[in-house]
Parts: structure tokens; sequence; C-alpha cells
């Protein structure tokens, strides 16, 4: 990147500053004359010189006294309208380039980002990163637009002012400036200090960002070994640094515009003297010298401008040498790695061959040296070793995701460190120890291995065509990509299918080839879909609904396992809220939570009487529960089983029991009445037995129900998911549609004995895989979070699989996952790739018996290289790691 900001501002905008330098220059005309005009207001229409007589000739008209007035109070007018146009469409102008050049300077740091060596990322944390994208930059957008054409304009318009100024009377010029010279020297040097100053603030609030960061991504640490006192104490000690430096920036910027206002309110001293004693002795007309006084009014604008853009240009300057001295390290890799051609490597079934291969990290340490290997195309290889013997590096450069500092890697017959990531990263696959999961769909993880390039474009009508084609335009002038994020990126032909169809049955395959298809069965039962976009399986849902149906009525022991929904029963086994909507909350209009606070839903409690009967009962619940849980720790379990009421907010609900005691219901506040009235939405009667709800109150509340469905407003409608036995739910989730119930409490093993039964239907209606695809759309949460670190780890496993790479390499890629099943792991994705390449780095030497060859690595060096028979004999690292493991 661009060594100085103005040298990026010259390279990317040159045409556009030329343009606004144009602009600006064309408006100094009007601008002096908009300052002649006065004078020649008050010294000729107004008569105040005394020379003049009407009418007068002017410009080949004949006007008379109130005609020249108007005439020339309607040019001055159009000349403030001319000169505010001009400024407008500057200003636009400006603020445009400005974000133009906002969005390309961010652009070229995210796709320097991208090409950061790894081991960057150990130095510099997301904590950095992200402020100077995001935040640091900011500044620098309006600063860019500002550059070159805000001191034109306003040098510009303080010269034009000046020159006025000089024109009426020298000497009143020489007042207007005679204070420049003492702010030109003193706010300068000051500017500097707080530039200085500003410099480490920018430094120290980074540092607290990568403090936060680790501190979030580390908390569970300080849970666990109380460290919450020493961590605020460390925080506390950085905000007091930054407080130091932000109040002594407050006292040399506040000092600067002290000095600014000061020597701005001398100046008129010197034109009231000076000015006066001229008119007085008849050597300055009355006109010249308002009109001066109006220039001057004018004048300190510009000037403030000025002063203020030098500050801006320091800052700016500062942040952008800052930003890129963090986004510049010298092993950064080459653009052309990331545009190259896919066409550009090998020919196919290359193997890998190395010679006298190195590598040193950034810290300086050698981690592999002196290997010279061949891999023939085909061949399975297993990497054992110690911890940091050297295995899990020589992975790394086999991916080529680092580059090797000594000797030769060749992909084939082309040197692995000119190939372009289109050939790395599409003919070659790598795994590591901690696969990671984009925040997105489990489906879309896996598509992203084969999402290199936009290959079909989306169906859009006329307008979203339009609006396609602005941004794009938009983009490639901001010099960002203009590759369309909405068109199918999917590389069919890479994965081996032929449409979305096949595309979905591989992809279950393959969960099924790294132990996830359980996994994506339960979030299938657990996830959503939406019956407008699939309607097919949404029917076919229901088909499994009434035959699980049909099981359970077949069966009087199943059937006491699920309570179905019926419109004119009410379901025990559903809490009062469940009763009440008789349906799924879409949003959280009607969400359990808020519920009570709906004013809707009081209205229909009100209508049908239960208002008073749910405090009554609200009361009830709330001094049971404290009865029975005051005493008990906040930690204990039975919270979690039977609590209404959290441990925090137990002591209030024992004051409000204390408040319905003393005053009644009727006394209690509006905040006390909606307390008391959440409680018993929670209440599930066959789950509590607190012998609360008896027939009546149930069938009170299946009249609640049918007012609440017959007067629900329009713009409340969407609100709710109403049950409806022969229509898919489309706020429930899959296993909630399939029972249409809730499965019963107090019978053994109902869950489990019931699950059996659901996935029996399923696979009668051959719709397993159905519920499985329904799992490939759970989002997983920022990093996976919302997944197991195994979980996460066959993902990456299978994302690799799904684009079928020449070479694959597994660095450690089963460490995360259960013992028993990396076995299995590893057997099915041998199998998978049956005739390619594939290169497994092992912790346990057992597993690597599967492999037709083993390097084993110590120090950094091939120590003993062979099959895993032929190694397995008394005197070889191998056989010593055997007998140990």
């Amino acid at each position: 990147m661009e060594p100085s900001i103005y040298r990026f501002i010259f390279r990317h905008s040159k045409r556009e500053q030329i343009v606004l330098l144009i602009m600006t220059a064309l408006s100094f005309p009007f601008l002096y004359y908009s300052l002649d005009l006065p004078k020649k207001i008050i010294n000729e229409a107004l008569g105040a010189k005394g020379s003049a007589t009407f009418p007068v000739n002017w410009l080949g008209f004949e006007f008379g006294q109130l005609e020249y007035l108007w005439t020339l109070s309607g040019l001055f007018l159009a000349l403030v309208c001319i000169n505010g146009a001009f400024k407008y469409v500057i200003n636009v102008y400006r603020g445009q380039l400005g974000e133009r050049m906002l969005r390309r300077l961010r652009f070229d740091l995210y796709a320097r980002v991208l090409r950061f060596p790894l081991g960057r990322f150990r130095r510099m944390s997301q904590g950095e990163i992200i402020p100077m994208v995001t935040a640091e930059v900011e500044p620098l957008g309006g600063f860019i637009g500002d550059s070159i054409s805000l001191p034109a304009f306003q040098g510009g318009t303080l010269i034009t002012i000046l020159t006025f100024m000089f024109i009426q009377d020298p000497i009143l010029g020489l007042a207007a400036i005679s204070l420049y010279p003492i702010q030109g020297y003193v706010i300068p040097k000051l500017q500097r200090q707080v530039n200085l100053l500003g410099k480490e603030r920018v430094r120290t609030v980074r540092a607290m960002s990568d403090k936060i960061g680790e501190t979030v991504s580390g908390v569970q640490e300080v849970h666990a070994n109380d460290n919450a006192r020493l961590m605020l104490a460390r925080f506390a000690e950085r905000l007091n640094r930054i407080y130091d430096i932000r109040f002594e920036i407050y006292k040399k910027k506040f000092f600067i515009k002290f000095l600014n206002n000061f020597l701005a309110q001398l100046t008129p001293f010197f034109f009231y003297s000076i000015g006066g004693y001229l008119v007085i002795r008849g050597d300055l007309s009355l006109g010249a010298m308002v009109a001066v006084l109006a220039a001057y009014k004018d004048l300190s604008a510009p000037w403030k401008e000025l002063l203020g853009y030098y500050e801006r240009k320091e800052d700016a300057r500062i942040k952008y040498e800052q930003v890129i001295e963090q986004f510049d390290p010298p092993t950064i890799m080459d653009p052309a790695f990331q545009a190259g051609d896919a066409d550009a490597g090998p020919a196919e079934s290359a193997g890998i061959r190395s010679s006298n291969l190195g590598w040193i990290d950034d810290d300086g340490e050698v981690q592999v040296e002196g290997i010279s290997i061949r891999i023939e195309p085909g061949e399975r290889v297993a990497l054992l070793g110690p911890p940091n013997g050297g295995k899990e590096a020589l992975g790394l450069l086999l991916a080529r995701l680092v580059l090797p500092t000594s000797g030769n890697l060749n992909f084939g017959d082309r040197d692995m460190a000119t190939l372009p990531e289109a050939v790395t990263g599409r003919r070659l696959g790598y795994v590591g120890p901690a696969a990671f999961a984009f925040s997105t769909s489990i489906r879309e993880n896996l598509l992203i291995g084969a999402m290199h390039r936009p290959l079909v474009e989306p169906e859009r009508d006329t307008a979203a065509q339009a609006i396609a084609k602005r941004a794009a335009e938009n983009a490639a002038i901001a010099g960002n990509s203009t590759d369309d994020p909405q068109a199918d990126w999917v590389d069919y032909a890479a994965i081996g299918v032929d449409d979305a169809g096949g595309l979905s049955k591989r992809l279950v395959e393959l969960l099924d080839v790294v132990d996830l298809w359980d996994d994506c069965y339960q979030l299938g039962l657990r996830g959503t879909l939406d019956p407008q976009k699939r309607p097919d399986i949404a029917e076919r849902i229901l088909e499994a609904r009434r035959s699980f149906a049909d099981r359970l009525a077949g069966d009087p022991s199943l059937a006491e396992l699920v309570e179905p929904f019926a419109a004119d029963r009410y379901n025990s086994n559903a809490s009062v809220a469940e009763n009440l909507l008789f349906g799924t909350p879409v949003d959280g209009t009607f969400a359990s939570e808020s519920i009570a606070t709906s004013p809707y839903v009081r209205q229909i409690l009100d209508t049908v009487g239960l208002t008073g009967d749910f405090l009554t009962m609200g009361r009830d619940m709330a001094a049971t529960m404290v009865e029975l849980f005051a005493d008990l720790p906040a930690d204990h379990e039975f919270f979690s089983q039977f609590s209404f009421i959290s441990p925090d907010d137990l002591p209030e609900f024992q004051a409000l029991v204390t408040r319905v005691d003393r005053s009644g219901v009727n006394g209690l506040s509006e905040e006390d009445r909606s307390r008391l009235l959440s409680l018993p939405f929670k209440l599930v009667a066959a789950r509590h037995r607190l012998g609360l709800l008896d027939d009546a109150m149930k069938l009170r509340i299946l009249e609640a129900r049918k007012a609440f469905a017959e007067n629900l407003p329009p713009d409340m409608a969407g609100a709710v998911a109403f049950f409806t036995a022969d229509a898919y739910n489309a706020a429930a989730s899959v296993q909630d549609n399939l029972l249409f119930g809730k499965i019963a409490y107090g019978q053994a093993d109902a869950s489990a004995r019931v699950g059996k039964v659901i996935a029996e239907v399923l696979e009668s209606l051959d719709l397993r895989a159905t519920v499985i695809e329904v799992g490939l759309d759970f989002e997983v949460g920022i990093g996976g979070s919302r997944l197991t670190a195994a979980q996460r780890q066959k993902i990456g496993i299978a994302r690799v699989l799904l684009r079928r790479p020449e070479i694959c390499v597994f660095n450690d890629a089963v460490g995360s996952i259960e013992s028993a099943a990396q076995s299995r792991v590893i057997d099915r994705v041998l199998a998978e790739t049956e005739g390619g390449t594939v290169v497994w780095t092992l912790q346990h030497p057992d597993l690597a018996r599967r492999f037709q060859r083993v390097l084993v690595l110590r120090g950094g060096r091939v120590v003993e290289d062979g099959t895993p028979d032929s190694l397995d004999r008394s005197g070889t690292e191998f056989h010593a790691m055997a007998a140990g493991s």
C-alpha cells in the first residue's frame, strides 16, 4: 500500500480531485462580487457616498433609486444562491469521494488480512485488526474528500476576501492579517503536541481492545480461577492511562481554541479604531467600511476551517501511517496468488517432492529442516512424532499454508511457492487440529470449500437488476470486488454432482462419512423449515404426523406418551401460555417472557374474567416458590427443574408476597401485577401439580383461547402460528410438527421412547435423510459456538471431502473427536478418498497402521521412513512410540 495518505489519495482519486479544484476555482469570482455588492448598495443605491443622482444608467438600463436598490439586492440574493449552490455541489462531491476512498481503503485492508502470513495472527489479534479496519480509518474518509479541495476552497476564499479588503483599504487589510503570523506559528507547535498524544492514545486504545477480546475468549478461565478482581484492576489501569492522555489532549486543544478566539476578537478592535478614524477623516467611505466589516465576518470561517484542516491532516496522517504499519508485514502474500488462474497448475495426478526443505517461523524457531521426500500420486502417508517434532509444520508446508524458508517443495513439476491459491485451494485440501466454522448454516460451512467464483447469475426482476448494476458500478469505482455475492458460487462439477438435488444427496452421504449423521438428524428435529419454500417437505412431514398418530392410536402403551393438541381440549402437558395461544409465537409479541405484559392478552383476560384469578394464582405460586426454595443454594438443580422464579428474583417475589398479603392484589402497582401475572402462564398442570388448575379453570382458559383467536387484530395476525391438524406450523420445530402434541410428564423414558417411534416412522417413509437436510440449515453461531469441538472438526473434514481434492492433508484432524469414533472416521475418509493422495498427521501410532507409509519426525527432521510393518521392530522410533501408547 502507499506509504503516505497523500500518495494514496493522488493514486486513486487524482481525476476527482482535479474536478473539485476546477469547481472551487469557478466559485471565487461569484464570491468576490457578493462581497463587493453591499458596498455598491450602500454607496450608490442608498446614496451614502452623496454623489449618486437618479435615475442612473447601469448595464444599458435606466433605474430609479428604488428600482436600483431592488435590482442590486436581487443580484446579491442571486449571488448568495450561486455561492450556496457551489458549496452544496462541492460538499456532496467531496462526501461521495471520501466515502468511495474509505470503501477502497477498508477493502484493501481486508484483502491484506486475507494475505497475512499465518504467523502474523499470533502477533496481531482480532481485537487489534477489527477496530483498525472499522473505527480507526473512519475519519480518513471525510479527510480524503477534503484533502485537496478544502484547503483550496477555504484558502481561495480567504485570499478572495483579503484581496477585497486590501482593495478597499490597504491599512484595514493589514489589520485583518496582523495576527495571522502569531496563530500560524504558535498553533502548529501546540497541534504537534496534540498529535503525539493522539498517536499514543490510539496505541493504548488498540491494546485495550486486544485485552477485552482476550478476556472474552478466556472468560471461562477467569470464572474458574477467581480472576475477576485482577482483570478489573488491570483494565482500570489501562483506562487510567487513557484518561491521562485524553485529559492532556483536552487541555491543549481547548487552549488552542481559547487562543484562536482571543486573537479573533482583537482584530475588530483595529477595524473599529483605525477604520473609524479613516471614515471620520474622509479617507474611507462608510460603504467600504461596512463591506470590510462584513467581509471580515466571513473571513473567520475559512481561517478556522484551515486551522481545523491542519489538525485533521495531522491526525489523518498519523492514523494512516499507524494502520499501514500494521497491515504491511514483510512476508505478506503476493496478491497475484489470490487472483491467479485455476488452470495454471501441474498436470493431473501430480505428486509432491521436496528437496532440503526447511522452515523457520516468525519467532526464529526452526520448525523443519533438511527434509527431502517424495510422495507419489495416490499414496497414503502418516506423519508421526513427538509434539513440536515437526510433523504439524510439515503438514502446513505440504498444504502451502506457509512458505518454506529454504529448499524446494514441488507439486508435480511446479514450485509450490509460485502456485496461485486457485490451484492450491482447489487441488490441495487441508484440515487442521481445530477446524473453524463460519457463522452461518452447517450447509454453507460444508459448501464453502467448493465456492471459489460466481458461476450462475441470480434471477432478478428489472428493478433488482438495476440496483445490482449500480452496486457493481460503485464497487468498480471504489476498487472493490465486482463479483455478485448473491450468485450461485457452488462448483457442482468439482463436487461431482449435476444439480441441487444431487448436491443434497451428496451432503447427506458425507455426514455419514464423518459421523455427523445422527447429530444433523437431532438438529433437524429441533430445526424449522419454511413450508412456503419447501412445500414438498412440509407435506411429507404432515404425512409422517398422521402415521405417527396412527402408531400411537394402535398401541395403548405408546398412546399415553403423548397428549395431542385439540382445539376444544386443554392440554395438561402444555403451559398455560401455550394453551391460551394454541400456537407458536412467531416473534416477541407473545413470547413467554413478555406475554403477561401484552395489552391484548391483558384485554382477553379481562374479557373472560381471568385477571383476578390469575393474580391470585400468581400470588399462591410465588408464596409456594418462596417457601420451597428460599433456603436452597442458587445452583441447586431444583431451580431449573421446578421453579418458576430464578434465584436472583426470589427475594423480590418474597417482598411482593408480603405486599400482597398486606394490601391485597388491588393495591398493587402495575409492575407488581405484571410480575404476578407472569407466573401462571408458566404453569404446566401435569408437571407442577400444584392443584391450582381445576377443570373449571381449564374451561375458562379454553374460553380465553377462543376469544384470543377470534379477536386478534390484523396487525398481530402474523405474531402466532396457530396449531391446525392438517397444516404445517412454520414457527414450530420439525419434531413438534410430527408430535402435534406434548410429551407426557411422569412417563418412564417418555422422550427416548417417543424419539424411537419418530425415528421408525421417518425411516418407514424414507424421511430420515429429509430431516437431516433440515439439520443442515442449522445456524452454528459465532465461530461455530453452538456446536461442539468434535462437530466443528467433522464439518471441516467433510468440507474438504466435498470438493474432492487430489491431495488431502489432515493435520491431527481427529484429535478433538471422541476416541471411539477416531478409527471409524479415518477408515471412512480413506475409503472416500480412494485413489487420491492422503497425508495424515497422527498422535497415536496404532492409527498409522492403516497407511501405506509412515514418516517419523523428530527435531524437525525425518528420522524414519517406511511401511508400518517395516518400522515396527525393536530399536525404531515407531516401535518405541507404539509401545508407549
